[in-house]
């Protein structure tokens, strides 16, 4: 799940929200966050604005 949430934000090519991904990804919201959380500790992913966020370069 984590790997196709990266996908989706680099696909994306802007910043976005789990509600975002939840969607491109036809997914549980509930999994997504769970990815989220992860990638998050991981230093995966970064929030450039409030509640959107980007893969981190």
């Amino acid at each position: 799940m984590k790997e196709q949430v990266l996908q989706v934000m680099r696909e994306a090519g802007k910043p976005v929200s789990a509600g975002e991904v939840t969607k491109a990804l036809n997914a549980d919201r509930k999994e997504v966050d769970k990815a989220f959380a992860e990638l998050k500790k991981e230093n995966a992913i970064v929030s450039p604005v409030r509640c959107k966020w980007a893969p981190a370069q």
